[in-house]
């Protein structure tokens, strides 16, 4: 993609974003409000960031890496729903909500997760969603650009070379799979409220080499695209019927640069109990309220 087709690209997305837009603000994990007078039958979908992978308990299938204490379970509990159906599965991306997906454990095969959009029912009056980070290969590409040799060059540059942006090219084509796994979900839940999130702050402005082994350069290209990721979604959810909820501008000052105990995502060597570049209990937490501040706000609406 060439860098001014991407920024008008990015102006349109900011546009149609703010329709679909919930702002999070400086939300705490304490502030949901108790249950709905309503019996509740809440779905979650979604990856590992929704799925919390290593932070303990597991529940589900092993390889799905399902905490009992992700997002999605600590916002049933605030929400006392009466059904509660969490099928977050590491590793998923658009293509699993309508497919099992292959499931394997260091690379040895442990079957298959039913089709996420199994869970969905007409009955389900709430459908929370993280997806999207898989389709753009966010996590890979982040791996790769580790670097403990401050003089190498980035890897930005093998990324963006000839002009081309390669993964903001993957991004804009999670576009239509976005699109197309929202008007899934209200095909076959109705009535349901739709709340769909974004990707948290990972690493700050200038990263922080060697605490993170990532350059400088790097970390702000990678941010940036978890930034551009955030737009892409942010625009499927308001052209599709759908709450958006931005996770990434409350997370300041909680990036993995900061003091382990202020960390709501963990770095390339975990300091908790959670996967490498995914959230920690804490940051769980964290989103747990945040999300939970927007349905609420979704449902007075």
């Amino acid at each position: 993609m060439e860098p001014l087709q991407r920024n008008r690209n990015r102006r349109r997305l900011a546009g149609l974003a703010a329709a679909g837009v919930v702002a999070a603000g400086s939300v705490l994990a304490g502030a949901v409000p108790a249950a709905a007078a309503d019996p509740q039958v809440y779905v979650a979908l979604g990856d590992s960031m929704a799925s919390g992978p290593l932070i303990p308990n597991p529940t589900g299938p092993l390889a799905c890496a399902r905490s009992t204490h992700n997002y999605a379970h600590l916002l049933a509990a605030k929400l006392g729903v009466a059904t509660f159906r969490d099928v977050t599965c590491s590793g998923a991306d658009t293509g699993d909500m309508t497919s099992p997906q292959k499931l394997s454990i260091g690379g040895v095969d442990t079957g298959t997760a039913p089709a996420q959009f199994d869970a969905l029912s007409a009955d389900t009056t709430l459908v929370t969603l993280t997806i999207g980070g898989n389709d753009a290969g966010l996590v890979g590409i982040a791996q790769d650009c580790m670097q403990l040799d401050p003089t190498a060059t980035p890897c930005k540059d093998k990324l963006t070379a000839g002009g081309v942006d390669q993964v903001a090219a993957r991004i804009d084509a999670s576009a239509p799979k976005i699109a197309a796994t929202l008007d899934g979900i209200h095909q076959r839940a109705p009535h349901a409220r739709v709340v769909v999130t974004g990707y948290g702050l990972y690493i700050r402005k200038g990263g922080c080499w060697p605490v993170q082994p990532v350059l400088p350069v790097d970390a702000d290209y990678l941010q940036g695209e978890v930034h551009y990721l955030n737009q892409t979604i942010a625009a499927q959810a308001g052209a599709n019927g759908a709450t958006y909820v931005d996770v990434e501008t409350p997370s300041a000052g909680h990036d993995s640069c900061q003091a382990p105990s202020d960390r709501w995502v963990e770095g390339y060597v975990p300091t908790a109990l959670a996967a490498p570049l995914h959230p920690n209990a804490r940051g769980e937490a964290a989103y747990a309220g945040i999300v939970g501040a927007a349905t609420t706000a979704a449902a007075r609406g």
